[in-house]
């Protein structure tokens, strides 16, 4: 008991580091408009991380090779997908929506995982987990609406919360893709998918340049890149490897409904976003729900 206690406290501060870390993620979305375009945004922040990740992870990569050399493909799709595609579109909705709205978005990714799992594995969904996916869903359209009826009914939505609509579904596509995995360490399997987000981000660079929309990074924006890529990117995913590590994938999930709370704190405080009612409603709609569904999982 003794040994646990301390275990699970280190297991704890791991994982709140980390929903932190997410969380001020969506402020420094935020802040980095007019200072840095996504694009250009995305790739330095994975060229950065990826050199972080070479550091300390090469001995795991050298001893993992023999089995990542045989899934270069899935590591491709997912690096580009979950790590390239959701971040560009992330940076892409920070500049017509809210940090607030952002981080209650990204609270649905439970939601969007549990569905991907049924429709990829068929793996059971339970009547409580079912009302929790209309909750959590109601409170997404809510924020998506700005709380207002008229625009409810007319079907009428923030174009950057659609645009985060989609991100959650990429990283949700992403998450149901991790059963696939290859049985290497965490360390070079998020090394190989920053290098495959790499790739396909400095695609997606050079299209936004041709589009004439590149800007290169102020000075702003470079200390912007630079806190992106130490903390959400590099430090707060060692510390979620860490926090499932010592408790389990199961306990260490429930805590990433942290995110919107986070986002939504950092938000009104940093940027003095305003918090509405039709905010409070939407969180507490997206937090009830992914609580429902944890509530009503299959034994």
């Amino acid at each position: 008991m003794t040994h646990a206690a301390p275990s699970n406290l280190r297991a704890y501060l791991f994982l709140i580091f980390t929903t932190l870390c997410w969380g001020g993620n969506a402020v420094m979305s935020r802040l980095a408009v007019g200072e840095v375009s996504p694009m250009v945004l995305v790739s330095l922040r994975w060229a950065g991380t990826l050199l972080l990740l070479l550091v300390i992870a090469h001995k795991h990569i050298i001893r993992d090779w023999p089995v990542l050399k045989h899934r270069l493909p899935f590591l491709a799709a997912m690096g580009a997908l979950g790590f390239a595609g959701f971040n560009s579109l992330f940076y892409i909705a920070a500049h017509s929506t809210t940090a607030v709205n952002l981080g209650i978005i990204q609270g649905a990714v439970p939601i969007f995982v549990l569905l991907g799992a049924f429709a990829a594995y068929r793996t059971p969904i339970s009547a409580l987990q079912i009302g929790g996916v209309i909750l959590t869903l109601g409170g997404v359209v809510i924020v998506g609406s700005g709380g207002d009826v008229a625009r409810l009914t007319a079907l009428a939505f923030n174009f950057g919360d659609v645009i985060m609509i989609g991100a959650c579904a990429l990283y949700a596509g992403y998450t149901v893709g991790l059963r696939q995995r290859p049985s290497v360490s965490s360390l070079s399997l998020l090394t190989f998918l920053a290098g495959a987000a790499l790739a396909a981000s400095l695609a997606f660079t050079v299209a936004e340049a041709s589009l004439g929309q590149a800007q290169w990074p102020t000075t702003m924006g470079w200390i912007i890149i630079a806190l992106i890529t130490v903390f959400p990117s590099f430090l707060a995913q060692i510390s979620f490897i860490r926090g499932v590590e010592l408790l389990g994938p199961g306990r260490a999930g429930v805590f990433i409904n942290l995110v919107p709370v986070f986002a939504s704190l950092f938000a009104v405080i940093i940027l003095k976003e305003p918090f509405k009612a039709f905010h409070a409603l939407s969180l507490a709609l997206v937090l009830g729900g992914i609580w429902l569904s944890e509530r009503g999982k299959p034994a």
